[in-house]
C-alpha cells in the first residue's frame, strides 16, 4: 500500500509530502529525499498514512534512503560553510557599502549552490557582490530577499507570552492581521503591545478573532438600552469573555451583570 509521509527541511519550515516507498519510517527519522534541487537532507514530521487518507494533489517524489552517517557528516561540512560563507559575506556588504541585512545562508545538501537570505528596505544592486562571493566560496550564489515577517519567522524567538513565536513553531504561512482585530478583542491598540518581533502585528490577533465576533452578536450593541435584574440602564461596556455587560443607571452609577441576566 501506497503511503505518503511528511517531511521539513528545516526546524521552522513547511512540511512537504512525500511518497514514503517501501521505508518503515517513524517521527523525527532522518532521511535523504528527491527534490527538485536534486537530494535533500530532511525530517520526519507527520508519520506515514495511506494515500487515501492524505491524497495528494499532484505526484509525490519518494525518498530516497534513510540518512547514513555519511550524510550527517556532509551535513556538518555544510554548516560549517554556512558559517564561513555568512561571515565573507558581511565583510563583502561593508567594504561595497550596500543597505541590506544579511541574517541566513542555506547550503544545498549536494554542495552545489549557496542561498543567501537578506532583508532590505528597498531594491539591492548586489551583482558585484554575488560575483565576488562566487569567486571565494567555488559555488553557485543566490540571493534572496524576503520580507521581515519572514526573517522571525527563520531566526525564531520568544514572543511576549514567553513562547517559541507563533511563526516559527508551527505556522506555515502568514494569514491577513489586521488592527480591527485587536479593537474587537478590547485589546490596547499600543503598537508595543500587540506587535510581534518582526514589528508587525502578532499573527496570534488572528486566532481568537472569529469566535469573538461569534460571541459578539449575542451582546446587545453599546448605547442600547436594557432591562436587568438590577434595573433598567444604558449598555457601556461589554466583556465578551467573561459572559457581562456594564450599564449605567440614570442615578451615574455603574452595574456589571452577567449576561444570562439580562
Amino acid at each position: 500500500m501506497k503511503k505518503v509521509v511528511g517531511i521539513k527541511f528545516k526546524p521552522s519550515g513547511k512540511v512537504y509530502d512525500f511518497d514514503c516507498g517501501a521505508f518503515v519510517l517513524n517521527l523525527d527519522d532522518c532521511v535523504i529525499v528527491q527534490t527538485e534541487q536534486g537530494l535533500g537532507f530532511g525530517t520526519v514530521a507527520l508519520p506515514p498514512v495511506p494515500f487515501d487518507e492524505r491524497p495528494p494533489c499532484k505526484p509525490l517524489k519518494k525518498v530516497f534512503r534513510l540518512a547514513s552517517e555519511k550524510d550527517f557528516l556532509q551535513r556538518e561540512k555544510n554548516i560549517e560553510a554556512e558559517k564561513k560563507g555568512h561571515s565573507y559575506c558581511l565583510t563583502c556588504i561593508q567594504e561595497l557599502g550596500l543597505n541590506m541585512n544579511l541574517f541566513s545562508v542555506e547550503k544545498s545538501f549536494n554542495s552545489s549552490k549557496l542561498t543567501f537570505f537578506f532583508t532590505s528596505d528597498g531594491r539591492v544592486d548586489f551583482r558585484q557582490l554575488v560575483k565576488t562571493l562566487v569567486k571565494e566560496l567555488g559555488a553557485r550564489v543566490e540571493m534572496r530577499q524576503v520580507g521581515i515577517r519572514n526573517q522571525a519567522k527563520m531566526c525564531g524567538g520568544i514572543g511576549r507570552c514567553g513562547r517559541e513565536i507563533c511563526c516559527s513553531a508551527f505556522l506555515e504561512k502568514f494569514g491577513h492581521v489586521s488592527i480591527r482585530m485587536a479593537k474587537e478583542q478590547k485589546l490596547s491598540l499600543n503598537p508595543t503591545k500587540i506587535s510581534g518581533l518582526c514589528g508587525r502585528l502578532m499573527c496570534c490577533l488572528k486566532f481568537e478573532y472569529e469566535t469573538y465576533l461569534a460571541l459578539k452578536k449575542k451582546f446587545p450593541k453599546i448605547d442600547k438600552t436594557v432591562k436587568t435584574s438590577a434595573g433598567t440602564g444604558k449598555v457601556v461596556r461589554n466583556n465578551i469573555i467573561g459572559s457581562q455587560k456594564t450599564t449605567s443607571r440614570k442615578d451615574g452609577r455603574e452595574i456589571e451583570t452577567t449576561f444570562d441576566k439580562l
